[in-house]
């Protein structure tokens, strides 16, 4: 087997010639998308993996430096893509996986045919008239909390991003999730996240993408959802049923129709302008 799928714990399913890849986000593994996956896998072929640092991935390649910022991350995908051969993906993203995927399809775009963002951001941190969610003080507080209790912080957030309280045992397996990964590396993911600002990128961007924007999320405001449809060329915005940071995870279903929709092309021929909700 590549030493890069092997690095990147990279998995293989389905039965399709299309190939869809699942990149996860902050504090999980390949693992948060097992809600969905299986909806794919008579008609594509899926690939998941895992960030160097993530999941099961090989911890001892992990490299401080590199990932310190999510072009390093972007290498992962890129990596994969060369190792397996890849051309004309699917790239689904969530959360700062969005942002990464974006990085890749700039950097290779021969490589990416469609992209679809759950739940993303290109810059978490408020600035004048653009509205991420955070300020700079939020932002301190939420290192300060994963440096001296990682697992106390991971405990209280859970169920606040999942934003399910009649089914606790979402927030039990995103818990499993966070507190699976290194106390360090997780700081450090964290700060390349919060610290990021990709808005002047969006508009090179010229390969069809979906954003799915949830209800309610509090790490990823629709303002950010927005930001993104208007400057991002052949970006389409959908406003989703489903509440929180985690619909993949919270309500599968509307997700996977979602996904589905926009890569059967069934958005495409709509006003670029249009929400659909």
């Amino acid at each position: 087997m590549h030493p890069i799928l092997i690095r990147n714990n990279v998995k293989i399913l389905g039965e399709g010639s299309q190939v869809i890849v699942f990149a996860h986000g902050f504090g999980c593994g390949q693992s948060s998308w097992k809600y969905i996956t299986n909806a794919f896998l008579e008609d594509y072929r899926v690939v998941l993996f895992d960030y160097v640092g993530s999941g099961n991935s090989d911890i001892n390649q992990y490299d401080y430096h590199k990932y310190s910022t999510l072009e390093g991350y972007a290498c992962d995908v890129i990596d994969i893509i060369d190792a397996l051969g890849l051309k004309e993906i699917i790239f689904v993203g969530h959360s700062v996986s969005s942002m990464i995927g974006m990085i890749a399809a700039l950097q290779r775009p021969d490589a990416f045919k469609q992209l679809v963002f759950i739940g993303p951001s290109p810059k978490y941190l408020n600035d004048r008239d653009y509205i991420g969610g955070f300020e700079a003080k939020d932002i301190e507080t939420i290192f300060t909390n994963i440096a001296e209790d990682y697992v106390g912080w991971a405990r209280a957030i859970s169920p606040v991003v999942m934003d399910k309280a009649e089914k606790p045992e979402l927030s039990d397996f995103l818990l499993e999730c966070f507190e699976a990964t290194n106390l360090s590396i997780a700081l450090a993911f964290a700060m390349a996240t919060f610290k990021a600002d990709y808005r002047k990128q969006l508009k090179d961007l010229e390969i069809p993408s979906l954003t799915l924007q949830s209800s309610n999320d509090i790490m990823a405001p629709q303002t950010a959802g927005e930001y993104i449809h208007h400057n991002t060329p052949n970006n389409f915005l959908v406003v989703m049923k489903a509440t929180g940071h985690f619909p993949h995870i919270s309500e599968p279903e509307e997700t996977i129709r979602e996904i589905k929709d926009f890569i059967g092309n069934k958005k495409l021929s709509q006003s670029e302008d249009q929400l659909f909700v």
